[in-house]
Parts: C-alpha cells; structure tokens; sequence
C-alpha cells in the first residue's frame, strides 16, 4: 500500500510551498487534500489553478458547488463531499440544496436540479450524457457555453475524487462536522 504524507507550507518542496501558503491564507489551514497533492507539484499547481478559474466561470456559488458536489456524488468522494458540504454551508448555499446533494435527491428548484442531473452525468458516463439531459439544461435557461464550464468544473473535482481516492486522504478536522459516506446516500 502506497501511503502519502500530508505536507504543510514547510515541508513541502519549493514549487509546492507557496501554493500552500497561499492556501493557509485563504483557509486559515492547509487542507489535507492540497497537503497531499503537494508531493506532486504540478498536480496542485494544476488543481489549484483549475479550481481558480472555476470560479470565474458564470455559475454562482450555490451552482459551483451544485456541480463540485455532484461530481464528488458520482465519484464516491467521501473527503470532497464533506469539504464542499462545508463551503457550500459557508457560501450561504440553502441548506435543503446540500442535503439533496448529499442525499442523492432531486433538487426542488427545477433549474438548479437539471445542472446537478448534467455535472452527475458528464462524470458518470465519462462525458457521454444523454441528449435529453443536455437538452434539458439548455431549455432550463443555462448556456451552451455553461456546458463547457460544467466539464471545466467535472475535470477539475475529478483530479480531487481521484487524488483522494488513491492518497486515501484523512479528513480534516474542520470538515468532520458534515462526514459523508456512500451509505448516508443510499
């Protein structure tokens, strides 16, 4: 078994450092998931590049986390459900919004159910959702070029999903209050 030290702003190599005091600054801590990304520099630098231009996309914040959570849903990413549940709940997303993601239940607000349907199923089927769930997205108001910036945001949580599944990150303390796990959706 392949295990992954979690590194902070110190002993991280160079070109992971500042990337991690950027992160402690905006935070207040280094999450483990950017700490162990760090032994691979290019791996945060791109995460975290990604995750920056992510959020320049058109989407509010309740719609950028709609799409983060519901690709770490379809991903099975218990460490990413819990950190977004967190931000979403910070980032003032209601709170019946979260729970449905979490849960795996529809959304009552019809348009923001459809981008959850779309971001679940661009990561489900490997970026072969059905005409209708694309077509449905459209006709909701949302778009084409909110297409693209949904699969900027299904890449950007899979580099996540994928790094915490491998890394088996531990959850920081910060996040244990809204744990997730794959039974708590059933």
């Amino acid at each position: 078994m392949t295990t992954y030290k979690i590194h902070n702003e110190d002993t991280a190599s160079a070109p992971a450092a500042d990337p991690l005091k950027k992160a402690k600054e905006k935070y207040g801590f280094v999450p483990n998931l950017l700490g162990t990304m760090a032994e691979s520099p290019a791996l945060l630098k791109a995460y975290m590049t990604l995750a920056g231009i992510f959020d320049e996309t058109s989407f509010s914040a309740t719609e950028k986390q709609i799409v983060l959570l519901a690709v770490s849903l379809a991903n099975n990413c218990g460490y990413c459900m819990a950190a977004h549940s967190a931000i979403a709940g910070m980032q003032g997303v209601p709170e019946d919004v979260i729970k449905a993601l979490r849960e795996n239940t529809p959304i009552k607000d019809n348009k923001l159910e459809t981008l959850r349907r779309l971001a679940q199923s661009i990561a489900e089927t490997r970026g072969y959702p059905p005409e209708n769930t694309v077509k449905n997205f459209l006709d909701a108001g949302y778009a084409q070029a909110q297409l693209l910036e949904v699969i900027l945001g299904v890449g950007m949580k899979t580099l996540s999903n994928y790094t915490n599944h491998i890394a088996k990150t531990p959850l920081d303390e910060a996040f244990k209050p809204v744990e997730w796990t794959a039974k708590k959706a059933a």
